[in-house]
């Protein structure tokens, strides 16, 4: 823990970066919790069509306008747009408020949802491809792994502290702290000054900064493209559709399964704390080495979707979803940092909106199978839906294995040619 402290304190920019996170996370738990209890209360006998509908809201848009967001990460200043993109969500969550009057505004819901998170789509290949010019090239794992485990500790309890804050103070109240960690996080960022934002904007204005370019190189360095897959693959099942079906109607307790989907959700939450902090021990920071520490990853959420399916037992459930989240975020954080250093900084945004676009596209097919198949076998089978997702994981997991042993194959083909 002291590498994550020591870099806090010696890089004052990055911890700008990342307190911005923090609080802007913190305040989307609170617009979390409080629109999707509005959905539900305003759609009486239709919840399950109008909270599916919600989640395809804050998914889809960032997924189709990815290609565009990538080319403005690349061609515009980086600082600027994560400034601009927090300074817009305080305004579409400041016009969020008057949904809280009744449920003749839920249509706007909808629409300021589909808004806020097409904005969304901006700030996370921005922040991604903002953080090299942050933290020299050796400092890039510590970074990133606190990038994630910050993002996994507000699942754990952000839930908690919006649901308290929105039980005890209202709705309305937290939708302004919402609106007001947005304005926090733009005045955070404004000071920051990345190391190398004066070549980018030079090179923006000479070079190729089209999507088609992007796909370009991408085709010329297959080793990259691969990176792609991590993500996709990972997100092909969606843990939150069937742990609100085995919270509700296979190990319920608490009333309506609260407590029990509560707990869920902090062992996911706990074990994606930790993933990254326990493979870093095994982490040397080259590529190779982080390509097979994500194989392993690969094949533990296989182990993870199958513990959950077979799980007999509560304990044994929250023990698969801990597994799942441990290689998940293991995952997530070291495709990220095997881009960031693979990747030519002109070309991070628009290699960063394609890997986010492959996780938003994962998820909307994990979401609609996922709805599909509990209604065509019904809530009580969601084992063997569980069971199948984790069939379905094991391809990914199997493609991953063959492209590492291509790929170091080839590495090994030069040096052998040199003994030669």
């Amino acid at each position: 823990m002291s590498r994550y402290l020591q870099l806090l304190r010696e890089n004052p920019h990055f911890t700008r970066l990342w307190l911005s996170q923090v609080i802007s996370m913190t305040g989307d738990w609170f617009n979390t919790v409080v629109l999707f209890a509005l959905v539900a209360a305003y759609s009486p006998g239709r919840e399950g069509v109008a909270v599916s509908l919600f989640v395809l809201a804050r998914v889809v848009p960032p997924m189709l306008i990815s290609p565009i967001t990538g080319v403005l990460v690349d061609r515009l200043n980086r600082k600027r747009l994560l400034i601009w993109s927090n300074v817009l969500r305080v305004f579409v969550v400041a016009a969020l408020l008057i949904t809280t009057q009744g449920p003749e505004w839920l249509w706007l819901i909808y629409v300021l949802t589909v808004v806020q998170f097409a904005i969304s789509a901006v700030f996370e290949p921005a922040q991604s491809a903002l953080l090299p010019m942050l933290v020299p090239q050796q400092d890039l794992i510590v970074a990133n792994t606190l990038v994630s485990i910050t993002w996994s500790s507000m699942l754990a309890i952000g839930a908690v502290i919006g649901g308290v804050v929105a039980t005890v103070l209202g709705a309305y109240a937290a939708l302004i702290f919402d609106a007001l960690s947005f304005a926090v996080a733009a005045w955070l960022v404004l000071p920051i000054v990345p190391r190398v934002i004066a070549v980018v904007q030079e090179h923006a204005h000479t070079a190729d900064t089209s999507f088609r370019d992007g796909l370009r190189f991408l085709r010329s360095r297959p080793q990259s493209a691969m990176l792609l897959l991590a993500k996709f693959g990972m997100s092909l099942g969606n843990v939150d559709t069937l742990v609100a079906i085995y919270a509700t109607q296979i190990f319920v307790y608490g009333e309506g399964g609260g407590l029990g989907l509560g707990l869920m959700y902090s062992a996911f939450g706990v074990g994606a704390v930790i993933g990254p902090l326990i493979f870093n021990r095994f982490n040397d920071g080259s590529i190779k080495v982080m390509r097979r520490l994500m194989l392993v990853a690969f094949f533990g959420a296989v182990a993870g979707w199958l513990t959950l399916g077979s799980a007999s037992t509560f304990v044994l459930l929250c023990l698969g979803l801990f597994i799942r989240a441990v290689c998940g975020s293991t995952n997530w954080t070291y495709s990220t940092i095997a881009l960031q250093k693979t990747v030519p900084n002109s070309y991070l945004g628009r290699v960063f909106s394609l890997d986010m676009a492959g996780f938003y596209l994962a998820t909307v097919i994990s979401t609609v199978a996922h709805g599909w198949l509990i209604d065509a076998v019904g809530s009580a089978n969601v084992r063997l839906i569980a069971l199948g997702t984790g069939v379905v994981a094991l391809i990914p997991a199997l493609i991953w294995l063959l492209l590492t042993r291509h790929f170091e194959q080839r590495e090994l083909q030069p040096a052998t040619a040199a003994a030669d």
